[in-house]
């Protein structure tokens, strides 16, 4: 029998609150994000601390990206992992490995290859923080969630590799049971000037376009999308930077016809399932060649927006193949 973990009365209101606070202000906190006492103490060789895990009796290992200023990994410490049941879940069934993508620790992955945890951070493709990814008892890679996820989402994450359904079905498939009902019964989508009509003929496989392409995958009754569309999509300098793209909005449950950038056929649907996004909004980037850059598929504020915006823009991803190596680069961008 599926049976999930309740969602708490008061969570959605702390939630609005602490994002509602996060999507006006996303900037850099200094110094401000103190991992949690109960995170591992590890000496970064992962295979010992797998076989610890399973010692343990845990249901996997958790790897913790993070980084000491993360406005958003101060929401998961102070949101998340405060909620009791989240907290106790989490505890008993990982034992979560904490690494700094600032650092140059040397970690040990599980093949043995010696790394810094920066090098490893990059190579994992960790666009944003916080960033999990989570082992099974056997090695393999359960599940990988890149940036911060309210705690609804996240603790349906828990639950999805803790009771194995990451081996038999997508975690969109098990968020679309698990998730709760949307806090506002919309009867339409979010509505903006700058978004393209329908029909939606997106294909760039064939000759390349003039603008890189911004797709939005939302639904109705979505609280985050709500969230998404007051603050960061009503500043100035982010509508500035939009209007340089081609912006197309799809709503993921619809059977809306799309040519998608690589010519295919399919519906709005179908090609959400393809693209596995699971989280509603999710941002997709593609380059004039139909190529898919980035994506914000977690909870994003203006500050972090405009970042990716400008660095899908400026072309740095030519160079930059990940966001964090173009942060690296670049100080200013989050």
């Amino acid at each position: 029998m599926l049976v999930f973990l309740p969602v708490l009365a008061d969570e959605f209101d702390d939630f609005d609150k602490q994002v509602d606070q996060l999507v006006y202000d996303d900037r850099p906190v200094p110094d401000q994000v103190v991992m949690p006492a109960w995170f591992k103490n590890s000496f970064f060789d992962l295979k010992d601390d797998l076989e610890e895990a399973k010692e343990a009796k845990k249901a996997g290992m958790a790897v913790y990206f993070g980084q000491k200023d993360c406005a958003y990994c101060k929401a998961l410490m102070e949101v998340n992992l405060k909620i009791p049941d989240i907290l106790k879940y989490m505890r008993k069934h990982f034992d979560v490995i904490p690494l700094d993508i600032w650092n140059s620790r040397q970690v040990t992955d599980l093949q043995g290859v010696s790394l810094t945890e920066r090098e490893y951070a990059i190579r994992e493709k960790t666009n944003f923080t916080p960033s999990f990814i989570f082992y099974d008892l056997d090695g393999n890679v359960a599940l990988r969630l890149r940036g911060y996820y309210p705690p609804y989402s996240f603790r349906a994450a828990l639950k999805y590799v803790v009771e194995g359904f990451y081996k038999e079905e997508t975690l969109k498939a098990y968020m679309e049971r698990a998730d709760p009902p949307g806090k506002f019964e919309l009867e339409e989508l979010n509505s903006q000037l700058f978004f393209e009509r329908p029909p939606y003929a997106l294909d760039r496989s064939h000759f390349k376009a003039e603008k890189p392409l911004m797709v939005f995958f939302e639904q109705k009754s979505c609280h985050a999308c709500d969230i998404l569309h007051t603050e960061p999509l009503g500043d100035l300098d982010v509508l500035e930077l939009i209007d340089k793209f081609e912006v197309v909005q799809l709503d993921i449950e619809a059977d809306d016809p799309v040519l998608t950038p690589a010519g295919e056929n399919m519906t709005a649907r179908t090609w959400s399932e393809k693209l596995g996004i699971f989280y509603t909004p999710a941002l997709v980037f593609f380059d004039q060649s139909g190529k898919e850059i980035i994506r914000l598929d977690s909870v994003t504020g203006q500050h972090r927006l405009q970042g990716v915006l400008r660095y899908v823009l400026s072309g740095a991803y030519k160079k930059y193949p990940t966001y964090l190596e173009y942060r690296f680069g670049r100080f200013d961008a989050f």
